[in-house]
C-alpha cells in the first residue's frame, strides 16, 4: 500500500490529457512568439500576426501543430507525473508519509528536478516545432542567398519570390531525419542548454505560484480549490514563468531555429552577445506580451483539465 501513495500512474494520464488540451489552445500564438524571436521583418505583435494571416491565412497560426499535439502529451504526462510523483517521495522522505503537504522548499526542490528531466524530453520536441514553425522564412533566406544577388538585409515580399511548394521539411519525420543526417544526434539537443537555463528556473515559477495561488483562493484549508479558482490560479502562474522565462527562450529560439546552411551561432554565450550587439537588450524580451498572453489559456487549460481528469480518475 506504501508504494502505491508514493508513486501514481494517473497523474501521467491526467498530464497526457492536459497536455494536449493546452497545444490545440497555444498552439497559434506560440507560432507568433517563435516568429518573433526568431524571424525578421516584424514590426510588433501585432503586425506579425497580420502578416501570418495575410501570407499564409489561418492554417499559418497552425502551422507544424501535428507534431506537438502528437509529442506535447507525452511531454506534458512526463511533467505533471514526475512533479505530483517526486513531491510524494520528498514528502516520504521528509515526513514520512508521502500525502504529507509539501513546504515552499519541497515544492521548490520538485519544480527544479522537474525543469531538468523536461529538457531531455523537450529539446527535441520544441526544435523540430520550431524547425517548421520557421521553415517559410528559411526557404526564402536560403534562396535569396544562394542567388547571390540581392544585397544583405533586402526586405521583399515572400509572395514575390516563387517558392512554389518548395519546402525544407515536408513533416515531422522528414524533419528529424533532415537533423539527424546533417547534424548527427546531438543535433536534435541543439539549444538544450538554453533550455536548462529556460526550464529549471520556469517550473520553479510555474508550480510554486500555482500552489500559492490554489491556497489563497481556496475557502478553507481543508476544502478542494474551485475549478474557477485552478483556472485563474493555472493561468496566473502560466504567464508569470512564461514572462520570466522570455530571455532564455529568445536564445533557445535563436539557437533551435540556426541551422541550414550556414550556422550563426557558435554557442549560447556567442547567441546572447551577437543579438545584444546587433540589436539591443530590447531583443531578450521580445514575444514577452505574446508569451503572457498565451500563457494565460494554455496554463489554465493545462491545469484545470489536469485536475478534472485527477478528479474524475479517483472517484472511479
Amino acid at each position: 500500500m506504501q508504494s502505491s501513495q508514493s508513486f501514481r500512474l494517473d497523474d501521467f494520464i491526467a498530464g497526457w490529457i492536459a497536455g494536449a488540451a493546452s497545444v490545440v489552445v497555444g498552439h497559434p500564438l506560440d507560432t507568433v512568439k517563435t516568429r518573433l524571436q526568431a524571424g525578421k521583418g516584424y514590426r510588433n505583435t501585432l503586425h506579425c500576426i497580420l502578416t501570418i494571416y495575410r501570407k499564409e491565412t489561418v492554417a499559418g497560426f497552425f502551422k507544424g501543430m501535428s507534431f506537438p499535439l502528437a509529442s506535447v502529451t507525452v511531454y506534458n504526462s512526463a511533467v505533471f507525473g514526475f512533479f505530483s510523483n517526486v513531491q510524494r517521495l520528498v514528502s516520504q522522505y521528509r515526513y514520512g508519509d508521502g500525502r504529507h503537504p509539501c513546504g515552499m522548499l519541497d515544492l521548490t526542490v520538485a519544480s527544479m528536478l522537474t525543469g531538468l528531466m523536461s529538457v531531455g524530453l523537450g529539446a527535441p520536441v520544441d526544435l523540430v516545432k520550431i524547425r517548421l514553425q520557421m521553415q517559410t522564412q528559411m526557404v526564402l533566406a536560403e534562396n535569396l542567398h544562394l542567388a547571390g544577388n540581392m544585397p544583405s538585409g533586402t526586405s521583399i515580399p515572400l509572395r514575390s519570390v516563387s517558392i512554389p511548394s518548395q519546402r525544407l521539411y515536408r513533416g515531422p519525420i522528414h524533419c528529424i531525419s533532415s537533423i539527424l543526417q546533417t547534424e548527427g544526434p546531438q543535433g536534435l539537443y541543439r539549444g538544450a542548454g538554453a533550455m536548462i537555463l529556460r526550464d529549471v528556473p520556469g517550473y520553479t515559477l510555474y508550480f510554486l505560484p500555482y500552489a500559492v495561488l490554489c491556497d489563497l483562493l481556496r475557502p478553507d484549508a481543508s476544502s478542494s480549490p474551485h475549478p474557477c479558482s485552478i483556472w485563474l490560479a493555472g493561468g496566473l502562474a502560466g504567464s508569470i514563468s512564461w514572462v520570466t522565462a522570455t530571455p532564455a527562450d529568445v536564445v533557445k529560439s535563436r539557437m533551435q531555429a540556426d541551422a541550414q546552411l550556414q550556422r550563426k551561432y557558435k554557442g549560447i554565450l556567442h547567441c546572447i552577445s551577437d543579438s545584444y550587439r546587433t540589436e539591443g537588450a530590447q531583443v531578450f524580451f521580445r514575444g514577452a506580451s505574446v508569451n503572457a498572453i498565451r500563457g494565460f489559456p494554455m496554463s489554465s487549460t493545462m491545469f484545470l483539465t489536469y485536475e478534472l481528469s485527477l478528479q474524475l480518475f479517483r472517484s472511479l
